[in-house]
């Protein structure tokens, strides 16, 4: 268990990749398949990884996650992994309405934690985008229209060293028996 905590206090979000080093397609299988092992409600897996690794390709996206002057390093990303909501099964979505919690954002939030525990455990840096332009994405990688693509996952080896974690103090986000 150790081994994971390590894991996780390394883990960090990286915004600066180097261009001459592709990522190999062993270490993206893994990644993906930390992915799809992901945990979800009632297990509906209400998920699409599309995995930008052309260069010409993985640049377009870079730029169209890249504007009003967010994201500028997302263009040297060598890899892009776009998580799109899929319909959840009828259990998941009728538990939402009774329950009034969308589960399928909590189910990408969870692979996404997935899929960058996985890089870093690759020795790969990854950093995730939710601010991007949607519609030029989607038109660039085929996403239909109806579908929302929910996140941008930019992949690649990292030119920058780790930085200490600034979080909260314990005491500020965990109690026991009451709030």
């Amino acid at each position: 268990m150790n081994d994971f905590l390590e894991l996780v206090k390394s883990r960090q979000s990286d915004r600066a990749y180097d261009t001459t080093r592709d990522v190999e397609p062993e270490k993206l299988e893994r990644i993906l398949e930390a992915a799809r092992l992901a945990p979800s409600a009632c297990n509906a897996q209400p998920w699409r990884f599309v995995v930008v690794t052309d260069k010409e390709l993985s640049k377009k996206v870079g730029k169209a996650a890249s504007g009003m002057g967010m994201n500028k390093f997302a263009k040297d990303a060598p890899v892009h992994i776009l998580v799109v909501e899929e319909s959840a099964n009828i259990t998941s979505l009728l538990g939402g309405k009774v329950k009034n919690k969308h589960f399928p954002l909590v189910d990408l939030g969870i692979a996404t934690a997935h899929i960058t525990l996985a890089a870093e455990s690759e020795g790969l840096g990854s950093c995730i985008l939710g601010w991007f332009d949607e519609k030029e994405i989607k038109s660039l990688v085929g996403i239909p229209s109806n579908k929302r693509l929910i996140l941008d996952i930019t992949i690649g080896y990292s030119i920058k060293p780790k930085r200490g974690k600034i979080r909260k103090e314990k005491g500020k986000v965990i109690s026991y028996n009451k709030y």
